[in-house]
């Protein structure tokens, strides 16, 4: 009987990033590979999957108006359950670090399922930063039978757990496939709003926020100390495609409105995404996947975390942590936008070559053959 593999998605950047891996398993015919959706994101999921081409088996649709973790967890647990009952897979994989990931893992561990993790072992060493993000991510490395490690420092961080080396493989980050997937079809903008930031001329500011250890007073902070740069910049537009939780809205709403250099949008695409990141002179975010899509593109990155789990972006000068106080944005702002022309040196990438969904599926289908492979792990250099 042909091996199955079940590959659950719950957010857009686990559709972005397991997009390249499930294009490698279906070019394996020795595998029978399929998708499921959880929902825990819908239409900014929907726009990613659609952008890959990737076909999905199985829509839960476990999104509800207000939901919690509480609400994430059950549904989870219980749509997911009758896929892998029904399916039988011999081996789940999840990517990354939300709830549908742990969720779906822990499923297939009561149903003594091999569950592969790919971008495992990141660890911001707080667990409540990012919540619930951190911790979902060290359970699932307990639960995990293989462990895609993405950089060396992920590597080292699951050895010093004493996760068994021969189950750890170096592949590189699959985000950097995908980018230069969609990068190089240089797609037509979609969006109104940011094609008409691009036709005004500026230097392009991207922001994204989300988090929620960041909701209430310290995400109004940040904003003032941005829409403070917005006054002292007037040659820079600062866009801020505004995440659909109410929380960021309000927010947004209340601070950066009605400024003539500041412009909110609805969530891009991820098409139109990379074109932005393509096009600025600078990011400030609070997402992981961002920190490692913008060095791709030689874009500066501000933090606005107090600690990160991608700490190798840091270490090659591609990212600075500014958390949300409004000094460090501000001083962060000033250094990038304030610098003369060839003041600051070349970014590095440190994430990975493009070729990490490939290692991952030959991984996989030599595992579940129970075959050593002749090919080895990424070294770790971009």
């Amino acid at each position: 009987m042909t091996p199955r593999v079940l590959v659950v998605i719950g957010t857009r950047p686990e559709g972005i990033k397991l997009a390249p891996v499930i294009e490698a398993l279906h070019g394996r015919s020795e595998l029978e590979t399929r998708v499921a959706l959880t929902g825990q994101h819908t239409d900014l999921l929907d726009q990613a999957l659609q952008a890959f081409s990737v076909q999905v088996d199985w829509d839960l649709g476990i999104m509800r108006e207000g939901q919690d973790l509480f609400d994430l967890a059950y549904g989870c647990l219980r749509e997911l359950r009758g896929v892998v009952e029904s399916y039988r897979p011999e081996l789940l994989l999840v990517q990354g670090d939300t709830a549908s990931v742990f969720f779906g893992a822990l499923v297939a561990y009561f149903e003594r399922t091999r569950v592969g993790h790919v971008e495992a072992g990141l660890r911001s060493g707080d667990k409540w930063r990012p919540f619930p993000e951190e911790v979902f991510r060290h359970m699932t490395g307990v639960v995990a039978d293989l462990h895609f490690a993405p950089t060396p420092d992920a590597r080292r961080n699951l050895l010093a757990e004493n996760v068994d080396p021969a189950t750890i493989h170096l592949t590189g980050n699959t985000v950097v496939d995908a980018l230069q997937r969609i990068a190089a079809q240089d797609r037509p903008v979609e969006s109104a709003e940011l094609r008409a930031a691009l036709e005004e001329g500026r230097r392009l500011v991207l922001i994204t926020a989300h988090r929620r250890e960041s909701f209430g007073e310290p995400l109004r902070r940040a904003f003032g100390a941005i829409r403070d740069a917005a006054d002292r910049y007037p040659d820079a537009l600062f866009l801020y495609p505004v995440h659909p939780n109410p929380a960021v809205r309000e927010a947004a709403a209340e601070v950066l409105s009605d400024h003539p250099r500041i412009r909110l949008s609805e969530p891009l695409s991820y098409t139109d995404l990379l074109t932005a990141l393509r096009r600025s002179t600078l990011v400030l975010t609070d997402s992981g996947g961002i920190q490692e899509e913008a060095p791709s593109f030689g874009v500066p990155v501000l933090v606005l975390r107090e600690v990160t789990e991608r700490p190798e972006g840091v270490r090659a000068g591609a990212a600075r942590l500014v958390g949300t106080d409004p000094v460090a944005i501000g001083e962060g702002i000033d250094a990038v936008l304030g610098a003369g022309p060839g003041e600051r040196p070349p970014l590095r990438n440190p994430y990975g070559d493009g070729r990490a969904g490939e290692r991952i599926a030959d991984i996989v289908a030599h595992a579940l053959a129970d075959q050593p492979r002749r090919t080895s792990d990424w070294d770790g250099a971009s």
